[in-house]
């Protein structure tokens, strides 16, 4: 009798060690600002990418975590001898979610509008060079520029290139159908998006089996999912004040690395007041970046005099030209007839523009400028201040990588028209040579520092946390992407 019962009570416990060994194949990502749609080719918002990129919607080409370009859904590419003709071969039997074939007539179409007349895309600009897109075969595609472009392979590892199906392309906002390793699966809005494991992916399967991002835009209770266990990580944590809590708690780790976020106090350069170099050097001279790192950020963040990473190596330092300099500010504000000068001051949802933006205001209102504060959700900052154009001064950042050629287009928000500028992103389209490459990425830098553009404020940290037991996040933010094809739960 005692022998049956040791059976028994060991052949249980065995099955229950197993059940509590058995590893985990569903996470939950927190996020702070929800999408406003789920359709990278139609919408600017990071957000977008940063449930979509690499996870359901893939593009040619992609990011990987260190920054580095990868073959996608083409497997490689030819380059012609003058630079001008890419043809990509893509990878064999790979189908939509809808069980659709994937081939060379869906890259021609999502080339195609992206790059049309009509087009809605928020990169436009990475397309204007396609001259002609050509279908070869089903698994070849020819695409003709209009002159040569060294940066082409890149361009389609954005977001905003992925592939799409003209199909369903009409619904991706709220029903997006990719290629990628997971499928879309539900979308309550204002909570959450919840995807799962795709089982007919082309490539390598993902560890996980269900993924939801849940979204939660007050830092306070982020802290709180995160200690009570309702969320499994969030990679752009938003109470880097807390994070010393997590440090000393085993059941966390920190994920700490850089980000392409280039965080600026963006300046309406068609505005009356600010239009004149005068007013703008005046507010850049206002501005203590540290004390914004320091009180916005908890010192998470790096200064930057201009619109590039420091990580990058053609970066140029150029903080000391708009250094904090309140007496020379007041100077300026005088030579330009600006005394008791009051601007609106149009802020996001993210904690580094709502924190930042008051400490900004008290910087601004030492030096003689008042300013109207106006907090926006995400969907009312992107049509009145992104597309609207309607504001003075904004506060965002830009996680576009390699983004210094937004400079070049007169209608970008900050409308910045300079005809010299947009003459080196030319010559820096056609230049393969790097040295000649970096001259041209260093004259642009300076030229929009010397125009006080924008005031350049600091490359914005990739602040995360997680569960210790979690493998494979990215630690650096290449582009905006939580990819969690490599992620995987260890015990």
């Amino acid at each position: 009798m005692f022998l049956k019962t040791l059976a028994r009570s060991t052949a249980a416990l065995a099955l229950c060690a197993g059940a509590a060994f058995a590893q985990q194949t569903d996470i939950t990502i927190g996020m702070q600002l929800e999408p406003p749609n789920l359709d990278p080719t139609g919408g600017a918002a990071a957000a977008i990418d940063e449930v979509v990129y690499a996870n359901v919607f893939e593009g040619l080409t992609r990011y990987q975590s260190d920054g580095s370009i990868a073959p996608a859904l083409a497997e490689s590419w030819d380059i012609s001898d003058d630079g001008t003709v890419y043809t990509f071969h893509l990878h064999d039997g790979v189908t939509f979610h809808d069980g659709s074939t994937m081939d060379a007539e869906d890259v021609k179409f999502s080339l195609d509008r992206a790059r049309a007349d009509d087009s809605t895309n928020a990169q436009k600009a990475l397309f204007a060079g396609i001259a002609d897109v050509e279908v070869v075969d089903p698994l070849t595609v020819k695409v003709t520029l209009s002159g040569p472009n060294s940066a082409f392979p890149t361009n389609m590892a954005w977001g905003d290139a992925v592939i799409v199906a003209p199909e369903s392309i009409d619904s991706a906002a709220t029903n997006p159908v990719g290629t990628g390793p997971f499928k879309f699966a539900n979308w309550v809005q204002g909570d959450r998006v919840e995807l799962e494991a795709y089982p007919d992916y082309w490539g390598e399967k993902p560890a996980l089996t269900k993924a939801t991002f849940k979204f939660i835009s007050d830092p306070t209770a982020a802290f709180a999912a995160m200690m009570a266990g309702d969320i499994d990580a969030f990679p752009g944590y938003p109470a880097p004040e807390t994070l010393v809590q997590f440090e000393s708690d085993p059941r966390f780790k920190l994920i700490i690395g850089s980000t392409e976020g280039e965080t600026i106090m963006a300046m309406n350069n068609k505005d009356e007041v600010l239009s004149d170099v005068k007013v703008r050097e005046a507010i850049s001279h206002a501005i203590n970046r540290q004390e914004i790192i320091d009180g916005a950020m908890f010192g998470y963040g790096t200064p930057i005099g201009t619109h590039f990473a420091p990580h990058n190596p053609d970066y140029v330092d150029l903080t000391a030209q708009s250094d904090y300099d309140p007496e020379k500010s007041k100077a300026l504000l005088a030579e330009a007839g600006q005394e008791g000068l009051t601007l609106s001051l149009k802020l996001p949802p993210p904690s580094y523009a709502r924190r930042g933006g008051e400490i900004i205001a008290a910087q601004l209102r030492a030096v003689g400028i008042e300013t109207e504060i106006e907090n926006l959700e995400w969907a009312q900052w992107l049509e009145t201040v992104f597309k609207g154009k309607d504001f003075d001064l904004t506060i965002v950042s830009h996680t576009e990588p390699m983004d210094i050629n937004i400079y070049a287009r007169p209608d970008y928000y900050f409308q910045y028209d300079k005809p010299e500028f947009q003459k080196l992103m030319e010559d820096l389209n056609l230049a393969t040579d790097p040295a000649e490459r970096s001259d041209i990425l260093k004259q642009a830098q300076q030229m929009i520092a010397d125009d006080y553009v924008n005031v350049y404020l600091f490359q914005l940290a990739r602040t995360g946390v997680a569960n210790a037991k979690i493998e494979g996040l990215w630690e650096n933010s290449p582009t905006q992407a939580n990819d969690l094809t490599g992620v995987s739960w260890t015990e």
